[in-house]
């Protein structure tokens, strides 16, 4: 891969050097709510209720780090980072970006914010405008935020982003559904870095691509991580990519956070419910040891998000689940040091055996595949 630099040398990012908020972060966000209003009526439209899409989520980006958000569909995954991003406006929540409350701040002020926030979508084929020039597509993040003067140096800083992502300057010339899905998602990569941002929210970035494929993306997020410091929200559903590129992992659970944790700890020591739930259902190749294993089977379905259960979340589907579950709801409770968990009974859970140890087995497959050329 090329080593071009993404800007002038005072724009590489250092994890020592680089700006965060309260506590060390680079991200701080605090009770973080986005509720988008259900409306009944033809003629007289009112509000009959809310979905509560993401309820009082708080959690950590460190600089340089990259913190896994995993969990089923319509858990909220992609809602958080919309709302970090302000593409969702929040409803209510504190987001504290390099020591200042996003929230707070003024359309212009957020503006100059966004500099160094970045965001890759999850569809590389509709995240493209299909009447921009790929060139014209980089190049836009650095007319909007006035980053170069001159056209020329523009281009120059368009090939060199190209080149990062492992593409050839040439290609800007060409237009988006001339590539494949792998080389779309370089190219939202290589946009998303024109700005020399800090964090980067990734929203399922390889989601939507072949198995090769994704090991080539996930190596090259890997490689741009650990040559400019930038740190990571990454929003993924596959357990297993999550473990091979997160430092930390969040798990979601109908719009909270029920669990968190550094990568290794939490597929060898899972605490919650929930999360054994998942990691019991992560398919493995091996059919001796996929016979073998115990299956946690979840009872019914997702309750709606419109009229939440009282007291955990969870409790309507979960096996373990007592009368306090169902009138208290369970915050989250440091464990160990950085491993935390929302569940009342998480100890008796542990003590009593819960799940069949199953990350030996995930651990073993847990690699990327060896990426090959498109």
């Amino acid at each position: 891969m090329s080593t071009a630099s993404t800007g002038s040398d005072s724009d590489r990012v250092d994890g020592s050097e680089t700006a965060a908020s309260r506590n060390g972060a680079l991200l701080e966000v605090r009770n973080l709510k986005k509720y988008f209003p259900v409306h009944r009526g033809t003629f007289i439209r009112r509000i009959s209720g809310h979905v509560h899409a993401v309820d009082d989520v708080t959690f950590k980006v460190n600089p340089g780090e990259t913190l896994g958000l995993v969990g089923e569909s319509g858990c909220g995954k992609s809602t958080t980072g919309y709302s970090l991003m302000h593409i969702e406006e929040p409803t209510s929540g504190e987001v504290f970006f390099e020591g200042h409350d996003i929230v707070q701040l003024s359309v212009q002020e957020r503006r100059s914010a966004r500099r160094r926030m970045q965001m890759i979508f999850q569809d590389p084929y509709g995240s493209l405008n299909p009447r921009m020039t790929v060139g014209q597509i980089i190049e836009e993040p650095l007319i909007v935020h006035n980053l170069y003067e001159s056209k020329a140096d523009r281009l120059s800083r368009t090939q060199e982003l190209l080149e990062l992502v492992g593409l050839a300057p040439y290609h800007a010339a060409r237009y988006p559904h001339e590539f494949s899905g792998g080389q779309r998602q370089r190219i939202a990569t290589a946009r998303a870095l024109a700005v020399t941002p800090t964090f980067i929210v990734c929203d399922e970035p390889v989601s939507a691509l072949d198995v090769s494929i994704q090991a080539q993306i996930i190596n090259l997020l890997q490689d741009l991580q650990q040559d400019f410091g930038v740190a990571y929200l990454f929003i993924a559903h596959d357990l297993k990519v999550v473990r091979h590129i997160s430092d930390r992992v969040a798990v979601m659970y109908l719009g909270k956070i029920v669990e968190t944790t550094v990568s290794d700890e939490l597929y060898d020591r899972p605490l919650h419910p929930y999360t054994r739930a998942l990691l019991s259902a992560v398919p493995l190749p091996d059919p001796d040891l996929e016979r073998k294993r115990e299956r946690i089977i979840l009872p019914g379905d997702v309750p709606s998000p419109i009229n939440p259960p009282s007291g955990c979340n969870f409790h309507p589907r979960c096996p373990w689940a007592q009368e306090r579950c169902s009138q208290e709801l369970p915050q989250l409770e440091t464990v160990a040091p950085g491993h935390e968990v929302a569940c009342h009974f998480w100890k008796e859970i542990e003590d009593g055996g819960g799940v069949p140890p199953v990350s030996a087995a995930i651990h073993a497959t847990s690699t990327t595949p060896t990426a090959s050329p498109e």
